[in-house]
């Protein structure tokens, strides 16, 4: 039996393990998210489908490979409880695909 207050824990890396494949997730949706914006911007503009795929496709791979080296270090140096891991680049490269998605789809709409 627990005590009063104390929580159910797993093994010690399974949030590192979850946290990772959230991040994967998220990626994976960003990189279906530009194939299908990229697809409906190459009827219109193909010039602009092109740079955009130059663009956005490696910075997709480079928030994936950033996820699996965040997962990588996570599992070496399991953090304290409620502790998170230092490394800030991947809630930054992905913040970074957002914004050029979406900037993507806004001149879609106001010039397309």
């Amino acid at each position: 039996m627990s005590r009063e207050g104390e929580e159910r824990r797993g093994p010690p890396g399974l949030p590192t393990e979850r946290t990772a494949l959230a991040w994967l997730r998220t990626c994976l949706a960003f990189l279906g998210g530009t194939l299908v914006l990229l697809r409906l911007v190459a009827h219109t503009r193909p010039d602009l489908a092109v740079g955009a795929a130059c663009v956005l496709l490696p910075t997709a791979g480079v928030a994936s490979g950033l996820a699996v080296r965040r997962y990588h270090a996570g599992n070496r140096k399991v953090p304290p409880e409620n502790q998170s891991l230092p490394d800030g680049r991947l809630p930054a490269v992905l913040t970074l695909l957002a914004i050029l998605v979406a900037a993507l789809g806004t001149l879609h709409v106001l010039f397309g």
